[in-house]
């Protein structure tokens, strides 16, 4: 038995929105009776912003919660609001699902996708494969720029996970070898994109961002802190405040530490320098 949150039940129990919208404005269509879940989404526009939004769906609870919380959080969004929603948001706003029916938030998205794409007439997701129309999956009708898009978002390592999230390989299994090569193609593209050499800008941000959201807190805890003021070649410059500044026994230990931190994070040629 699975363990569904009180929000899903709720949403299942009593969802938002059933129906359709006659003089809708767009529509969106996301799996098929065929592979046992479908669902259709209307919405209607005043200018850019979603003024209402209403579902028809075949499909388990999970199918039911999803497609009700989704129109829940678009309705009073703009357009552009709208399309920065991913499946994780819509699992999330449920407060989870089990994994085994998370490719129900996932069809909450694609039809709100598909619903988009009518109104943008393009496409809405970039660097997707070039083969991202061929489908992989015959038996649920899963195309590879859903696997991928599946897991870009959701971090998916696993065959198992790809199912749980778009039923990919879930009857016959014999796409589970296509869909493995997807997540190897996956993460040998990002590795090499992690590989690439970062601009000044980029490593200035980085480094901002690594002071700011994990070396600082950690000084906060003993009355310190610490500024980032520049970066020449692979000095870092800081400044440290508060307990810091004034505990020069331990400056060489938080200058490690810093340095530590940075190095592992950012680049593992820099040094920090104090002043």
């Amino acid at each position: 038995m699975w363990d569904y949150s009180e929000k899903v039940l709720d949403h299942y129990r009593n969802p938002r929105n059933v129906g359709k919208i006659d003089d809708a404005d767009l529509i969106g269509e996301a799996g098929s009776l065929a592979c046992g879940d479908s669902l259709k989404l209307y919405l209607k526009l005043d200018g850019e912003k979603i003024v209402d939004a209403k579902f028809q769906t075949f499909g388990c609870g999970s199918a039911v919660a999803s497609s009700s919380i989704l129109t829940e959080m678009i309705i009073g969004k703009t357009l552009d609001e709208a399309k920065k929603i991913t499946n994780k948001d819509i699992a999330e706003e449920l407060g989870g699902l089990p994994q085994e029916k998370m490719h129900c938030s996932v069809m909450g998205h694609e039809a709100l996708e598909d619903a988009l794409k009518k109104y943008y007439g393009e496409e809405i997701e970039e660097n997707l494969p070039e083969t991202a129309d061929k489908i992989v999956c015959t038996c649920f009708n899963v195309t590879e720029n859903q696997i991928w898009e599946a897991i870009k978002v959701n971090n998916l390592r696993t065959v198992e996970e790809v199912t749980n999230y778009t039923k990919a390989g879930g009857a016959c299994g014999r796409c589970k070898g296509t869909i493995q090569d997807i997540i190897d193609t996956y993460y040998k593209a990002e590795h090499k994109k992690e590989e690439a050499p970062l601009t000044v800008t980029q490593k200035i941000l980085k480094i901002s961002k690594v002071i700011e959201q994990q070396i600082s807190p950690e000084l906060q805890k003993d009355g310190g802190d610490i500024e980032f003021i520049d970066l020449e070649g692979n000095k870092v410059k800081v400044r440290l405040t508060g307990m810091c500044q004034g505990c020069k026994n331990s400056r060489m230990t938080i200058k490690t530490f810093v340095e530590s931190i940075l190095r592992d994070k950012v680049d593992k040629n820099l040094e920090v320098e104090q002043v």
